[in-house]
C-alpha cells in the first residue's frame, strides 16, 4: 500500500540533491507511510513508524554515544529512514557513528550533496503516497468484483486458485488442515518442485493469526472455514513480503472457497472431488501425467515404491433402474464411508466415485506389507462403515503407477461379477468369481448376448406374455445343481407343482435338463443375462 524508501529517493525532487545511500542498503525496500522533516534529536518519541526523516543535522549532537542513540531511537519506532542534507552541519560525509548504527539497524541512511527544498519533498513523498493508496485501493475493489463473481457462479475451487495464481503471480496451495493437498496453481513453475515434500514442509509453518506472513518459509498463509469451523488453509508462496493487495487476493479466495464449500455442502466433498480427478487420469491414460504422483504424494498417497492395489466398492442393493440422484447419493455416502475405513485401518488410499456404479480406491501399502492382512482389516472395516450390504472387489497388485490402471479395471470386473453371487466373502478376487469373472469380461460381446437370447428367447416371451415365472424356476434347478427337490424348495412350491413348471420349461425349449450340456449352456444364458441386469 506504501512506496519504498528506494522509490521515494528515485523523485526527481530528491535525485536533484544528489543523493548517496552511505548506509542500510538492506532495508531501502521498507515502505515509506509519511515524511517528516526533524532537526531536533529528540524526535524518536513523536514519530509512529514508517516515516522518512528529512534532517540537516544542524540540531544533531556532536558526541558519538549521542548520535549512535540517536539512530537507535529511530530504528526502534521503526522509521523508514534517514536523510541528511551535507550542506549546513556536514559538508562531505556524516560521521561514522551514524553510519555504523544505521548500518547495524539496516535503517537506510541517504545523504544529499547539494541543498534541498525540503517543503518540496514532503510534497513529493505524500503525492507518491496518496497514489500508491489509491492504486492499491483500486487494485483491491478490482479484486472483491473478481472473487464475487466467482463466488456468485459457483466457481470450483481450481478456478478460484487459478485466479489467484494470475493475480499475484505467485504459486498458491490448498491444504486441509491434516496439511494435505487438494488443489493447487504453480503459476508457471514446476508443479512436482512446489508439492515435494508439502505435508512435511507445510506441518513446520504455524501461524497464531488467520492471515499472516511467515518470513522463513516465505509463505502467506490464510485460514479457510466458515461459521467458525475451519477446514483449511490457502497459501501463496511468496519469496519477499507480499503487499497488502496480495493479502486481499488471499483472503478474498479464502472466502470464495469457504462458500463453495458451504453452497456445496449436500454434493461431493472436496477430498473426495480431487482424490476422483487422480483416479480418472489414472483410469483414463495410458500414460499416467508426470506431475501425477507429486500431486498423490501431497493428499499422503505415495505411489512410488510401494505396493498398489486397486479395489471397487459396490452397494449390494443398487439397480440399473435407481434414480440416477439417489445412486449419486449413495456412492458418495459409500466414498466417504470407504476413505474412513482407511482412515481407520491407517491405509493410504485414494477414494473416489469415477462412474455410476461404484466406489474406486487405489491402496498405498509399503513395501513389507502383507497385503491380504491389510484387505481383511480394511474390508471389514468398510462393510462396518457402509449403510448396507456391498460388494468389496480387489485387483493385482502392482509396483508401478503405469500398472494402475489394469489393477483397477481389474477390481472393477470383480465387484460386478460378484455382484449377485452366493456367499459372504469380504471381499473377491478374479480367482473367486471364476465363471461369473469370464462372462463378466466378455459381457459385452454381442456374440455372448446372441447366445444367451437363443437359449432363453422362448422361455422369456412365455414369461412375458403369460405372466409365468419360467426363467425364475429355471434359475432355481440350475443354482441348485440340477438337484429337483433343493430347487422346489428354493422356489417355494411343492415338488409337485415344480417338477411340473420344470416339464413346461423343457417342452417351451426343446431341451432335457437331465443332460449336463444343456443345464450348462441354460445356466451360462442366465448369468449372462444378470450381468446385463447388474
Amino acid at each position: 500500500m506504501y512506496p519504498t524508501v528506494a522509490e521515494a529517493v528515485a523523485l526527481p525532487v530528491i535525485r536533484r540533491g544528489r543523493p548517496r545511500v552511505v548506509a542500510g542498503s538492506a532495508g531501502m525496500q521498507g515502505p515509506v507511510r509519511w515524511v517528516h522533516v526533524a532537526e531536533v534529536a529528540d524526535i524518536a518519541h513523536l514519530l509512529r513508524g514508517g516515516e522518512l526523516v528529512l534532517t540537516t543535522g544542524i540540531a544533531l549532537p556532536d558526541e558519538e554515544t549521542a548520535l549512535t542513540t540517536y539512530v537507535d531511537d529511530l530504528a526502534a519506532v521503526g522509521a523508514a529512514g534517514l536523510v541528511v542534507e551535507l550542506v549546513r552541519r556536514w559538508s562531505d560525509h556524516v560521521p561514522d557513528a551514524l553510519v555504523a548504527a544505521a548500518e547495524r539497524h539496516r535503517l537506510p541512511l541517504i545523504t544529499l550533496a547539494r541543498e534541498t527544498q525540503f517543503v518540496s519533498v514532503t510534497e513529493a513523498v505524500v503525492a507518491l503516497i496518496v497514489n500508491a493508496q489509491l492504486a492499491e485501493l483500486r487494485a483491491a475493489e478490482q479484486v472483491h468484483e473478481t472473487f464475487t463473481a466467482l463466488t456468485v457462479a459457483g466457481a470450483e475451487p481450481a478456478e478460484v486458485l487459478r485466479e489467484v495464481a494470475r493475480i499475484s503471480g505467485l504459486p498458491v496451495v490448498l491444504e486441509t488442515l491434516g496439511h494435505d493437498v487438494l488443489a493447487y496453481d504453480a503459476a508457471g513453475q514446476d508443479p512436482i518442485e512446489l508439492l515435494t515434500d508439502w505435508g512435511q514442509r507445510s506441518r513446520s509453518v504455524a501461524v497464531s493469526q488467520r492471515t499472516a506472513y511467515d518470513e522463513e518459509a516465505g509463505w502467506l498463509i490464510t485460514a479457510v472455514g466458515a461459521q467458525g469451523a475451519d477446514w483449511g488453509r490457502l497459501v501463496l508462496l511468496s519469496p519477499a513480503p507480499p503487499p497488502h493487495r496480495h493479502v486481499v487476493v488471499a483472503e478474498r479466495a479464502a472466502s470464495a472457497l469457504a462458500v463453495h464449500r458451504l453452497v456445496a455442502r449436500d454434493r461431493e466433498s472436496l477430498e473426495r472431488q480431487t482424490h476422483r480427478m487422480l483416479l480418472a487420469q489414472l483410469l483414463g491414460q495410458a500414460l499416467p501425467p508426470p506431475d501425477l504422483a507429486a500431486r498423490a504424494a501431497a493428499l499422503g498417497v505415495a505411489l512410488e515404491r510401494r505396493q498398489l492395489v486397486g479395489v471397487a466398492i459396490r452397494p449390494g442393493s443398487m439397480t440399473p433402474r435407481a434414480p440416477a440422484l439417489a445412486t449419486q447419493e449413495v456412492l458418495r455416502d459409500l466414498a466417504e464411508a470407504t476413505a474412513l475405513a482407511a482412515r481407520r485401518v491407517s491405509v493410504a488410499a485414494l477414494v473416489g466415485v469415477v462412474d455410476e456404479t461404484s466406489v474406486r480406491a487405489l491402496l498405498s501399502l509399503p513395501a513389507q506389507a502383507g497385503v491380504d492382512a491389510v484387505l481383511r482389516r480394511l474390508a471389514r472395516e468398510v462393510h462396518r462403515s457402509a449403510a448396507g450390504a456391498v460388494v468389496v472387489a480387489v485387483g493385482t497388485t502392482v509396483s508401478h503407477v503405469s500398472d494402475v490402471r489394469r489393477s483397477l479395471g481389474e477390481a472393477a470386473h470383480v465387484a460386478g461379477a460378484a455382484l449377485r453371487s452366493s456367499g459372504t466373502q469380504l471381499y473377491h478376487r478374479l480367482d473367486d468369481v471364476r465363471l461369473r469373472g469370464l462372462l463378466h469380461l466378455l459381457r459385452e460381446d454381442e456374440r455372448v448376448r446372441a447366445f444367451a437370447h437363443r437359449e432363453l428367447g422362448p422361455l422369456l416371451a412365455r414369461d412375458d406374455s403369460q405372466g409365468s415365472r419360467l426363467v425364475e424356476l429355471l434359475r432355481c434347478y440350475c443354482e441348485q445343481g440340477g438337484n429337483k427337490s433343493a430347487a422346489a424348495g428354493a422356489a417355494h412350491l411343492s415338488r409337485t407343482a415344480y417338477y411340473q413348471q420344470l416339464s413346461r420349461v423343457e417342452q417351451v425349449l426343446g431341451v432335457s435338463l437331465e443332460d449336463p450340456e444343456s443345464m450348462l449352456s441354460l445356466y451360462v444364458a442366465l448369468l449372462v443375462r444378470e450381468l446385463d441386469e447388474a
